[in-house]
């Protein structure tokens, strides 16, 4: 009788072992769960001529991270919102919850890191230093005039040529608002060019460089500024562009910032300047920075 007590109690015990075991390796599940990073949206402002670019180094960026069995991205999905540079500061001051800015120059990110050293609108965002992630190139396009008896050295002829009417039009993406636009401004006005074409109502401005672009495209004006990616990714015939010498306009140094300082934002940006990152830009028209 002693003996079998001694078992029923033995055989207790174990089972209350066992059920404790079993609560202590379901609290640590539980526990590892809680404790895992929730994927997070990545939300960039970025200036309107990187649409043919970014969405390709995005899609890169994904694919090595997704294929990498060191993948602490924590990224899920990645929106971009595409528009003038100027207008995307403007909503950033304004509180619009992105978390990376990838401006079309360098003043608007210089800008928003002066200001949040004077005052920090939101303690959670940290701006980060900015930092420059490749140069952009301007060129001269017709969807409607050849231009293959012009050089970068006489593009100015354009504008004084028998194909140059009173009625001619000329897209150019708004200087205040557009780094790009303000280098078309600026070298139309070392070739004195600038206040004639205005003059005359020649000069269409666009509220950006894709707007520019699509106008010169569809035939709406006769000729456009645009950003030589642009025309890389729609191979556009050598006859319907000129490229514009680098030093004939002030340098379009394109500069990037941290709005939501957190490891994915990180993460994302050094993949933008990393050798990869820089390639897809060299492959898109972009100039390499120095």
């Amino acid at each position: 009788m002693v003996k079998l007590l001694a078992t029923v109690c033995a055989s207790a015990c174990l089972l209350l072992s066992l059920n404790a075991c079993t609560q202590d390796k379901d609290a640590n599940t539980t526990l590892a769960a809680d404790t895992t990073e929730p994927a997070q949206t990545l939300r960039i402002a970025a200036a309107a001529n990187l649409s043919d670019v970014l969405p390709r180094i995005i899609d890169r960026y994904q694919a090595d991270n997704s294929s990498s069995a060191q993948n602490i991205s924590g990224i899920s999905d990645i929106e971009v919102t595409y528009a003038s540079s100027g207008k995307l500061y403007a909503q950033i001051k304004a509180g619009a919850p992105y978390d990376i800015f990838l401006s079309a120059n360098q003043d608007f990110p210089a800008k928003l890191a002066d200001e949040n050293l004077v005052s920090v609108i939101n303690e959670d965002n940290k701006l980060t230093k900015p930092f420059t992630y490749t140069r952009g190139q301007l060129a001269l396009y017709s969807g409607t005039k050849p231009l293959n008896n012009f050089t970068p050295t006489s593009l100015g002829d354009v504008f004084i040529s028998a194909d140059f009417t009173q009625d001619s039009k000329v897209a150019i993406a708004n200087p205040d608002l557009a780094p790009y636009g303000a280098s078309a401004k600026a070298y139309l006005q070392s070739q004195n060019m600038y206040d004639k074409l205005n003059a005359q109502k020649s000069l269409i401005q666009s509220e950006n460089i894709g707007q520019a672009f699509q106008y010169a495209h569809t035939g709406s004006v006769d000729y456009g500024f645009v950003a030589q990616s642009q025309l890389v990714a729609i191979k556009a015939k050598p006859e319907q562009f000129i490229t514009l010498l680098p030093a004939s306009y002030p340098a379009i140094l394109q500069d990037g910032i941290i709005v939501n300082n957190t490891a994915p934002a990180a993460d994302f940006t050094n993949y933008l300047r990393s050798k990869a990152g820089q390639q897809h830009f060299l492959q898109a028209g972009y100039l390499a920075v120095q």
